[in-house]
């Protein structure tokens, strides 16, 4: 499956699957095969001051890596569910644009361990980053550590 119709696909299983994702209007705005973008406007997600509401912003860094990781496992043709273990946010600066996330795969081989022991164990572990920009500025930075357990299906 290409890259563009994995993005189609994950944005639908966003929509279908997780509510909020729909009223929040989050859309893939780019996929490469190591980096996922996410996009919700300013719009569904402002808070009382006229920025991005903090929870919309930590919902979308944790939909972010969670969506990255169910799309490599797509591509690796693995059946598996994606949670959220751990989180650490950092919230540097508003947002008073849409909303936008990024994250990447990291160029060690964390991922190769990840899938290695999901393969093998049943269960893989990773740590992903998720920045969120306000212009060239990193306006929230997300860490979290994300578990997938295989699926016998």
């Amino acid at each position: 499956m290409k890259t563009e119709a994995l993005g189609r696909w994950l944005e639908n299983i966003l929509h279908t699957k997780i509510p909020l994702t729909k009223e929040m209007d989050i859309r893939v705005t780019g996929y490469d095969g190591a980096t996922l973008k996410l996009r919700a406007p300013l719009a569904r997600n402002v808070n009382d001051k006229g920025s991005a509401f903090g929870g919309s912003l930590f919902s979308l860094a944790v939909l972010a890596g969670w969506g990255l990781l169910s799309l490599k496992l797509k591509e690796e043709n693995l059946a598996g569910d994606v949670v959220i273990h751990e989180t650490s946010v950092t919230y540097r600066h508003p947002v008073s644009e849409d909303l936008e996330a990024c994250c990447e795969l990291a160029g060690d081989n964390e991922y190769s361990k990840f899938i290695t022991a999901l393969r093998t164990r049943g269960k893989g572990r990773i740590t992903l980053d998720v920045n969120v920009m306000q212009g060239s500025r990193i306006a929230m930075h997300f860490r979290g550590s994300f578990v997938a357990f295989r699926l016998n299906r």
